[in-house]
């Protein structure tokens, strides 16, 4: 079930909260600034939060949410309909502004449509894919095509972390140096060459896709898939 933070100082504005969305996630309440600030730190997959607190500001602790959690949605609570206000809450990172009183359906349409959006990305964020190669990294599955069949690769957990770290940075020439810290750790000692053997291990396993990672002569590899 979804998690969503409700910032308000109404009880009964919580009330009304809690029976729209109730049904498709679990609400928690924090009725001030200083609660908030304390509560951004868990996750959610969407914040409501009221502009108008008995201890602070509504937008400020977007901007706040913006550098804790920039992915979680923020919707704007407010009493008022002006323009300036609301141009102030989508310049501070709100995705919609919904002013009170609101019937609690259109509130759980809005919030449902949003919640849909964030598991699309999340799921597109998740599956890398080109025409030679998927990776999908919630399943930590490979799959390498070719032109008459898909094969999936069976890969060490180094293996999957290394290739997903090539696919996250196409076309970068990434040398070997930083391959080391950045997947073995920069306290680990290890020669910068042991990364060749790993990545020629890998090759090996992709078969007719091992072409898609380049090696680049004196500093390191570059990712270059068809896309």
């Amino acid at each position: 079930m979804h998690k969503i933070l409700l910032v308000e100082d109404s009880k009964e504005i919580f009330t009304i909260v809690e029976q729209a969305l109730g049904a498709i996630a679990k609400v928690d309440w924090v009725a001030s600034a200083q609660e908030a600030s304390h509560a951004f730190h868990a996750k959610y997959d969407l914040i409501l939060l009221d502009v108008e607190l008995p201890d602070g500001n509504g937008i400020e602790l977007c901007t706040q949410i913006q550098r804790i959690s920039p992915r979680t949605p923020v919707f704007i609570l407010t009493s008022h309909n002006n323009l300036s206000e609301k141009v102030l809450g989508f310049s501070a990172g709100a995705d919609d502004y919904i002013t009170k009183p609101f019937a609690p359906l259109e509130l759980k349409a809005r919030v449902e449509a949003r919640l849909r959006k964030v598991e699309l990305t999340y799921k597109a964020s998740n599956l890398l894919k080109w025409k030679e190669l998927e990776i999908n990294k919630n399943r930590q599955e490979v799959s390498v095509f070719t032109d008459s069949s898909t094969e999936k690769i069976d890969l060490t957990a180094l293996e999957f972390k290394l290739l997903t770290y090539f696919a996250e940075r196409p076309e970068d020439v990434i040398h070997r140096d930083q391959i080391l810290n950045d997947i073995w750790g920069e306290n680990i000692h290890i020669y910068s060459r042991s990364v060749d053997t790993h990545v020629s291990k890998l090759r090996k396993k992709l078969g007719p896709a091992s072409h898609i990672i380049e090696s680049v002569h004196g500093s390191g590899y570059k990712f270059c898939p068809t896309t």
